[in-house]
């Protein structure tokens, strides 16, 4: 693969900022560091468990972040020069679900308002759609979508409430009625309406837990999604959460900081980085992505048990990828009243097929943004290759939708590759067909006194950020019980022979099922 700007991309932005952190960086040293609780990750459950512990008074504690600067997937870059600078959102990007008049608020969306971050509504009904010859009216597919879609929704509680096998969202979708074949149109509806959500097919989803994970989410909260173009980053709530307990230059977040082995007993843990260092704690608090643990880019000593790999190996890591392009402002060729566009390739399902304007009211209007996402296989397929076949290729796509007299050259563009990314290897999780809530424990449990917390281990809102602001509250607050010996402090719990199914008793928050999946505060 040829090496370009852009392949580097997440590398270059976190040295740059690192050079402009408030925060200690570490020089190596031959003896072990020795805490109370160490914090491997500063992303949303990392700095959530580092502020959880504060709360509870257990302040010794260190945070190791593989970066620069803490953040983890929630991350941004500058693009264009001079006026023309923005700052765009190579990760994670929307608050989902945000409160509903007499229903709780989710904790993102707090936070948001409390660090005020700038955000708007994101309206997916606001969508023009195009084929190959240009625009093409085909909204009516969204309303036989979504009433397939109501009836696998039924299907899911049926399945869940009277213990039934699982299935995938293909084959529920298919029995409620719902079958694009080899339609380019309805494949480009599809998408929209469920790759973009959970970075994977239908084929690939489970149905009933696909299902949950939408519901708890949007019909507890809210079926809002607020879009948030601040220009500190999206990142600037968990600066703020940090803030909280960690002052400037606090020696306790080590940065730049690579861990390549943990050693966990019953009595300890031991993190050893690659710069010599190590640090000896009484617990320790994992908050690396799926695909870190799923790459064994760290070892683990002694090997983690068949339980816990089970767990770890059966679960998916999603990629979602945002190409960015920006044009001259004076030269903006697609109707900015919009603020999506659908793109229905005549011969590949998710090719290029989901575009957003930022140069459009209530978002970065003069900008001349647009960006495209792609996920799975067309996220490993643009990582690839290099900038400028893939320029080529979005390029190719915008002129049959515009008019290829209307597409001028981009004066800047760009994209992460989130799955090459040593400390990421991926975007966000998904659960795939005939998973079940045993299964997913044996992911969140401790093994020893090494526990788990990130976005992967929330079993109710896996892939987003409140999921992993969830996990890391909650396993910060059970470590600070363990330190304080206060009588609480009894582990996780682990099925070392699993059930073909999930039996009704076992939705319960010792499974990590803190509200029920039958929600109608947001609907």
């Amino acid at each position: 693969m040829q090496v370009t700007s852009s392949t580097l991309l997440l590398f270059s932005l976190a040295a740059r900022i690192s050079d402009a952190s408030p925060f200690y960086k570490r020089n190596a040293t031959s003896k072990c560091q020795k805490t109370s609780v160490v914090i491997l990750g500063a992303g949303t459950a990392g700095i959530t468990a580092g502020q959880a512990l504060s709360n509870n008074s257990v302040t010794d504690l260190l945070i190791v972040e593989y970066n620069g600067d803490i953040g983890g997937r929630v991350a941004h870059t500058t693009l264009g020069t001079g006026n023309l600078s923005y700052t765009v959102e190579l990760g994670a990007n929307w608050v989902q679900g945000i409160v509903t008049e007499g229903g709780p608020a989710n904790p993102i969306w707090t936070l948001a308002e409390l660090y005020n971050l700038t955000n708007t509504y994101s309206n997916y009904s606001d969508i023009q759609t195009f084929n190959e010859t240009g625009p093409v009216d085909y909204t009516d597919l969204f309303n036989d979508y979504e009433d397939a879609y109501s009836t696998l929704e039924q299907d899911a509680g049926y399945i869940l409430t009277e213990n039934l096998q699982d299935r995938s969202g293909r084959s529920g979708l298919s029995l409620a009625g719902w079958k694009p074949g080899k339609d380019p149109q309805a494949e480009a509806v599809e998408f929209f309406e469920w790759d973009f959500e959970y970075a994977y097919t239908p084929e690939q989803s489970s149905e009933e837990f696909a299902i949950v994970n939408y519901n708890t989410t949007f019909y507890q909260y809210s079926d809002e999604n607020n879009y948030v173009f601040d220009s500190r980053g999206f990142n600037a709530f968990i600066k703020g959460q940090a803030s909280t307990y960690l002052k400037a230059n606090d020696s306790r977040l080590l940065l730049n900081t690579i861990v390549t082995n943990i050693s966990y007993s019953d009595t300890g843990v031991t993190v050893y980085n690659q710069d010599g260092s190590c640090i000896s704690a009484d617990y320790a608090i994992c908050t690396f992505s799926l695909g870190v643990l799923q790459s064994d880019a760290v070892t683990f000593t002694p090997s983690l048990p068949p339980w816990k790999l089970n767990g770890i190996e059966t679960f998916s890591m999603g990629t979602y990828t945002k190409i960015f392009l920006q044009f001259p402002p004076d030269q903006i060729f697609w109707n900015t009243s919009y603020q999506f566009f659908l793109y229905a390739s005549p011969t590949q399902r998710g090719y290029y097929p989901i575009w957003q304007t930022l140069d459009t009211p209530g978002f970065l209007p003069g900008s001349g943004i647009i960006f495209v996402t792609v996920v799975q296989d067309q996220s490993y397929t643009v990582e690839a290759q290099d900038d400028d076949t893939t320029k080529a290729q979005v390029l190719e796509v915008l002129r049959q939708m515009f008019g290829e007299e209307n597409v001028p050259e981009p004066i800047a563009f760009l994209y992460p590759r989130w799955s090459l990314e040593p400390w990421a290897y991926g975007s966000y999780s998904n659960w795939p067909p005939g998973t079940t809530l045993e299964l997913h424990q044996n992911l969140r449990a401790n093994v020893g006194r090494l526990y788990f917390a990130g976005e992967a281990t929330s079993a109710e809102y896996y892939g987003f950020l409140h999921g992993a602001w969830f996990e890391g509250q909650a396993v910060g607050e059970e470590i600070a019980g363990c330190v304080k010996g206060n009588g609480s402090c009894v582990g996780e719990m682990k099925y070392e022979v699993l059930h073909g199914d999930t039996p009704a008793a076992e939705y319960d928050e010792e499974n990590g099922w803190m509200v029920t999946s039958f929600q109608t505060n947001g609907f």
